[in-house]
């Protein structure tokens, strides 16, 4: 099968928010007349890159723990996940490695209602994704991962995310680099002082805006880490 007979492959032009269902939240990067990013290029097919590989997870052992600096830590089966109101999300989504890929749209649950849900505590300023893949994880502000546009999703373009992109459930965080976006996401902790999360320590952003271009920190690239460099994790 060539590529362009692939049902995932993006033909044409990308999808536009004015095309989305009603209720879809719109990202606001979307509404650009250049929705791509400097230094970045579209990519028509989504790419696979992690540090690790995916975890041998099954969904009904999935668990979401939120815990840190919250009044009310807590832990979500797949079930109790799904049960949860939920949204839509139409996004462009940019990878550090130089890829976007344009016109997602994402359905899960809010980050916004997930931390509703445990009450965070006033002290808390930043975010500690935790991944099931080898406690992998991803720092990114309180303020980023509370964005309109955020959200743990579980669905993609209306099929269930393939556990080669982080399924079950994987973080999405539009308005930064993809890898601030957790695959096989399995924690939320909320934290007072940043800390860096593994591809943080690895010389990448502590951030990652993509239209500053924010690539790259100031801490040396750890030599034999990763696989084939962070999409996601």
């Amino acid at each position: 099968m060539s590529i362009h007979d692939d049902p995932d492959y993006q033909a044409g032009d990308p999808a536009s928010p004015e095309h989305c269902p009603s209720g879809t939240i719109i990202s606001p990067h979307t509404h650009r007349d250049n929705r791509i990013p400097p230094g970045q290029t579209r990519t028509r097919k989504w790419p696979v890159l992690d540090a690790f590989g995916p975890p041998t997870l099954e969904f009904s052992e999935w668990r979401l723990k939120v815990f840190g600096l919250v009044e009310n830590p807590y832990a979500l089966t797949f079930a109790e996940f799904q049960d949860m109101p939920r949204v839509t999300v139409f996004s462009d989504f940019h990878c550090v490695t130089r890829w976007s890929l344009l016109g997602n749209l994402w359905e899960g649950v809010a980050t916004r209602d997930l931390l509703e849900r445990a009450t965070v505590k006033s002290a808390a300023r930043y975010v500690i994704c935790h991944g099931s893949d080898n406690a992998w994880s991803t720092n990114l502000p309180l303020v980023d991962f509370l964005q309109s546009d955020c959200l743990l999703a579980d669905r993609h373009d209306g099929s269930s995310i393939s556990r080669e992109h982080g399924g079950p459930v994987r973080g999405v965080i539009p308005q930064l680099y993809a890898w601030k976006s957790a695959k096989w996401i399995c924690g939320i902790e909320l934290v007072a002082e940043d800390r860096a999360g593994y591809w943080e320590q690895c010389g990448y952003h502590m951030r990652g805006d993509p239209w500053n271009e924010e690539r790259f920190g100031v801490s040396p690239i750890r030599s034999g880490d990763g696989g084939g460099g962070p999409e996601d994790t």
